[in-house]
């Protein structure tokens, strides 16, 4: 777990991977929380007034991704255009792509895990654990590369289920690296999460194609990922 400084108009501006006039797909940081905490805090909305490009109001999410996880993150410009990301989201209609790096990993070179999730305990809040009498939670994975100890998968969510990739790699004995609370990261310091959303494909317009977007794999990942064979592209 890291905490990252909040991000300045420039910094927050050089993430914009896609902008039109109805959404923002920007490249979020690990180690910044899309929300305001209870405690206060650095966030990514605070930095949300540097995104409006001439609109009245600053974009707001569409969706969220954890504190620790980097990549593709959705913002809604107005209040229709969120209503409709809102709804894609909710049914299931936006294409998810995570890159992880896992400890151990997979025999198999593709497969899908279907085990449904429900929360720890009323004390954790967000935390879950594999539980049958819990809300559905599938995910399709492939591997993309191994190294030493190490397997570099790409993870689809099918259903979008809180801490569901990171409770399904771990509950499958192959944890994502750096995760502290299902795995066996480290409480603060390195490894970061190595939990990244990696492409995302929004059908926001009937007649058009899908809006495709890609982030760039962040720094943390780099040297895991170089290990099992990705050549930094």
């Amino acid at each position: 777990m890291i905490d990252v400084p909040p991000l300045t108009a420039e910094e927050i501006q050089a993430r914009v991977l896609h902008r039109d006039g109805l959404m923002l797909v920007i490249d979020k940081p690990a180690g910044l929380p899309v929300h305001r905490g209870p405690k206060g805090g650095a966030n990514l909305e605070a930095s949300f007034d540097a995104l409006r490009f001439g609109l009245p109001r600053p974009p707001v999410l569409a969706h969220r991704l954890d504190k620790d996880t980097s990549g593709c993150l959705v913002l809604g410009r107005h209040r229709k255009a969120t209503a409709s990301l809102g709804l894609l989201f909710k049914h299931g209609k936006i294409a998810k792509t995570y890159w992880t790096v896992v400890e151990g990993g997979p025999i198999d070179d593709e497969g899908t895990i279907d085990l449904s999730l429900g929360r720890l305990n009323a004390e954790r809040g967000w935390w879950q654990k594999p539980d049958p009498e819990g809300q559905k939670a599938v995910t399709n994975w492939k591997v993309l590369g191994r190294g030493a100890g190490l397997t570099w998968l790409a993870m689809e969510p099918v259903t979008g289920r809180t801490h569901q990739l990171r409770v399904h790699s771990a509950a499958t004995g192959w944890p994502i690296v750096g995760d502290n609370i299902y795995g066996n990261g480290p409480r603060f310091g390195e490894p970061i999460l190595h939990l990244h959303s990696r492409e995302i494909g929004i059908p926001i317009s009937r007649n058009k194609e899908p809006v495709h977007v890609v982030a760039p794999a962040p720094v943390h990942m780099h040297e895991r990922l170089k290990a099992c064979g990705w050549n930094g592209q």
